[in-house]
Parts: C-alpha cells; structure tokens; sequence
C-alpha cells in the first residue's frame, strides 16, 4: 500500500492523540519535502582549476557560460601560485613609474584569426592598439652582417621588394603565404557551430589535418613544399626565433606556419592580462591567489573525487580538477601519469627591458650607419661557420618617455638564450642606457616533430588544459583547449556541451563558438 500524505497523517492520528500525531505529521511532511527536493535537484559540481593564465582564466569563464545555458549548480575555485591573472601574460613599468605606458613582459601580441581574444577584448570594452608600424623595418641579422631588410613603406620598400625577389625568388614568399592561408583556413573550424572536439590532442591534429604539420620540422616541411632553403633558414626562422625562440631545423612545420601567420597583430592598450582578469572577474568563481597548489590526489572513482592540497596545508575536495598549468615536480599526482603525459621541456628565455636616449642601435656594433630599430635574427650564420647571434630580437616599442628632468627615452626589448651583460648593452646602444629590467622563464614549449602527443583527459574528472602547448602555444589555443575540457565536462556530467541545447544553425561569418552558440 502506497501512504500519501492524508493517509500518512489518518493513520498516526488512529493510534496517537491528534496534536502529538499533528506534530509527527509535520515532522514526517518536513522530511518528506526535503528528500522529495534533494532527489529533484542535483547536487553542486565543485570544480578545482589550477592556474589563473590564459587557460585557467577562460576555463572558468566557459564554465560560467555553460551553467548559464544549462542551470547548472557549478561552483568554481581557481588556484594560483603567483600574485596575479594573467600567467606569462604580464607587464613591466619603466622605472616602476604606472604614469608610463606598461610594456608586455611575456605573451605580447594575438592576430585577427585569434577570435577568443579579439571578441572579448570588445566584450569587454578594452581598447587595442596596433602592434606592427607599417613604416617599421626589420633587419635579420645573422650575427655579423644584415643578410636582408623587411618590410616598411614608400620607395624604400620597392626596393626592399626587389632585393627581397634577387635574393630569393618569386616562389617561395608566395608559396609560404599560401600554406599559412591554407592553415588558417584549418584553424578556424575550430570557433564553428559544429568543431572538433578531442580528448587526446593527437585526434584534434587529425581532425584539422595538420599532422603533415607535426610530424615534420619546419626546414623539411618546408623543402618538401618547394620552399627554398635560404628563405626557410633567413626569413621564416626569423619568425620562429622572435616567436618560439626555436630555429628552423628543430621547431615543427607547424610552429613555423603559426609565426609567419602573425598579420594584423594587436595588443590590449594597458596590458593584455586584462582580458583574463576579466574572465575570472565575469565567471563567479574564487579566486585564491599567492596559493601554490602541492598536490592532486585520487580519492573515488566513480563519481570521481578528488583532494586538492595546497602549499598552506589546507586541502579541498572536488568532483573535477582542470590543471591549467605545466605539469612539473611542484605538483604532485597521485597517482602519478606521467607515463601517459610526461613533463614538457620549456625554451628557458631571458628578457631584458631598457629604455636608451639612442633612436636606434648602434651603427659601430651592427657595421652600419643607421641599423634598424627592430632587429631578427637568424641561425644561418652559424651554419656557416659564422658566429652566433647574441639574442633571438630586439625592438623598439612604443612612443618615447620623458622622465622628469631627462631627455626623452625610447623603450626596448631583447630576447636572448643567454642574461645580456651591462656591457653588451652599453654596446648596443652607444652607452646610452638608462632604466634596465630582467626577467628569465621558460617562455616557450619545446614544438619538437611527434606524432604522438599527451592526453587531455587524465583521469574520469581529471584534465590537462597544457597538453595542448607541445602541439602550439599560444594564448589564443589556450583558450580553445580550455573550451574543449569545459565542453567535454559538461557533456559528461549534464548531458550537453556548453552551449546546451542551444546551436545556430546558419551563424554569421562573426560567429565563434562558446560565445554565441
């Protein structure tokens, strides 16, 4: 027999008098009502992110988004270890002074196809600014003499037109445009209605078609495309020294496609990491800064639950982890996969800002009058027997600065393998150097040829969002990794992806997934 509430409170009142059965009644009805809602509404989702970069940041942004869409009860602690959002996306002030325009200390520049950052940089009302001057000129410098001038307007770049086809011929820079359009082309079926999505990064690389890309490194790929060597190892690897710190023969042809697919690059007046402060700020989720997290520990399978521990000693338990970060010794996982996705190796990169009364380097150490103020760099030299180059770039940024009581200074920044002694600047720019600022990190994934590559998905409810570094790195992929995982979450614990139910079914050419569905 079936006891409904009436019947429930008929058949107490028979044996016990009405107002003490009235009282068990409500007592009963009370209970009732509570398991009645706990069985209608799920319980909450605690979901642990570890880092607060680029793909930290978005992760809880999308998150934000698909609870939106769905209702569903997410709740979001983002953990980082340093000071800030934002990761390797942070600024520097000459001379600390916050009056002066900052300069990128890390991630600096995101092109038109990145639609993640360009569409939330509108979203959220931040102002861009052109990085390329189309007056400027870069020489590539092959550590003892400019090997070719690029770009910059008027008659000077007819002729640097010219010199440019002498040296190389009509086949190779069009060919080059060509594949990086084709790639493009590629890349951006991932912001459709319908893109790919993977669990491991090797099936993204198929889907995209661009494991011709990965298996091979840029000089072969290249070769093999018709594309002359002497491009290859001056112009291209120009490109994958500024942007990857890597040289042609070693970085793959994807790495190499991706730098010279840099057109049209902008950054965030004020500072790029606003863009991932805002995707924290906008997702609802808490923030623990100055948090090193120490340690990921299994502790249920199925539904999977996780203990994250941190530096303190303070620990939490989650129904999903995403670690938005390198895997390295500091964070330790237990158990451990590292057989299934081994430590990444890093380009260990030493930046060196500086501000200098000079308006261009020194003519007496590059063996020129007036040496550009931009200047790349290749190996080619060294293949040569020639000497190697003493950092990967130098530029110029920005307009002058006039502290007070000096004459205006420009500010610079110069990559290298190696810390760049006082001396060497001094050099560079006939000592006149003012405020001087370094920095070293491992800037950079190692983009080595591979056919096989980490796993996003670690564990049920574990995930790695950098497994995606060692295919490319940029901020712009962490974004989309970040939306694959959250995607991936929600279709395994909701039913649907972040877009819920919603999906445009003939979007405009401004469409990007994740924002509007």
């Amino acid at each position: 027999m079936r006891f409904t509430v009436p019947l429930l409170l008929q058949s107490v009142c028979t044996i016990l008098p009405c107002e003490l059965g009235s009282n068990v009644f409500y007592q009963v009805q009370s209970y009732l009502e509570s398991a009645t809602s706990s069985i209608n509404t799920p319980p909450s989702h605690n979901v642990a992110i570890i880092g607060a970069g680029a793909a930290g940041s978005s992760a809880a942004f999308w998150i934000a988004k698909g609870k939106e869409r769905l209702g569903a009860d997410i709740n979001v602690d983002i953990y980082e270890s340093q000071d800030y959002v934002g990761g390797r996306s942070t600024v520097v002030y000459p001379y600390g002074d916050t009056t002066y325009e900052p300069v990128e200390l890390g991630a600096s520049i995101f092109v038109k196809v990145n639609k993640n950052l360009m569409r939330a940089s509108r979203e959220f009302n931040l102002s861009l600014f052109d990085f390329e001057d189309e007056n400027e000129v870069s020489g590539v410098w092959d550590g003892e003499k400019f090997v070719v001038n690029l770009g910059g307007s008027g008659l000077g770049s007819w002729w640097r037109k010219l010199q440019i086809i002498r040296r190389y011929g009509w086949n190779s820079p069009k060919r080059t445009v060509d594949l990086v359009q084709g790639m493009v082309d590629s890349f951006v079926e991932l912001y459709t209605n319908n893109p790919p999505k993977w669990r491991n990064i090797s099936e993204v690389s198929l889907q995209l078609d661009f494991t011709k890309f990965t298996v091979n490194t840029t000089s072969n790929y290249m070769e093999a495309s018709e594309i002359s060597r002497l491009w290859t190892h001056e112009v291209i690897e120009a490109a994958t020294r500024v942007n990857y710190g890597q040289n042609a023969d070693d970085i793959t042809a994807l790495g190499g496609t991706v730098s010279m697919a840099a057109s049209g690059a902008s950054s965030v007046k004020g500072g790029n990491f606003q863009i991932f402060e805002n995707f924290v700020s906008r997702s609802g989720a808490n923030l623990f800064l100055n948090t090193p997290v120490t340690s990921v520990k299994k502790l249920k399978s199925n539904p999977p639950e996780w203990q994250v521990s941190t530096a303190s000693g303070e620990s939490k338990i989650y129904n999903t982890v995403i670690i938005a970060t390198p895997l390295t010794s500091s964070l330790e996982l237990i158990p451990s996969y590292a057989e299934a996705s081994p430590e990444q190796k890093y380009v260990h990169l030493y930046v060196t800002l500086l501000t200098t009364t000079a308006s261009h380097p020194s003519g007496d150490y590059f063996g020129t009058r007036s040496p550009p103020k931009s200047v790349l760099t290749t190996w080619e030299g060294v293949r040569n027997g020639g000497i190697e180059p003493e950092f990967n770039s130098l530029a110029y940024h920005g307009s002058p600065i006039e502290p007070e009581g000096k004459a205006k200074e420009w500010v610079v920044k110069i990559f290298s393998k190696k810390p760049l002694t006082n001396r060497l600047l001094r050099k560079l720019f006939n000592n006149e150097v003012g405020w001087i600022y370094r920095k070293e990190w491992d800037a950079y994934p190692v983009l080595y040829p591979r056919k096989e590559y980490p796993p996003v998905v670690l564990d049920k409810g574990l995930y790695h969002v950098n497994s995606f570094e060692p295919f490319i790195s940029t901020m712009e992929t962490e974004t989309i990794a970040s939306r694959n995982i959250v995607d991936l979450i929600f279709e395994e614990n909701f039913g649907f992806g972040i877009c819920g139910l919603e999906r445009t079914e003939d979007p405009s050419e401004d469409y990007v997934y994740g924002w509007d569905c």
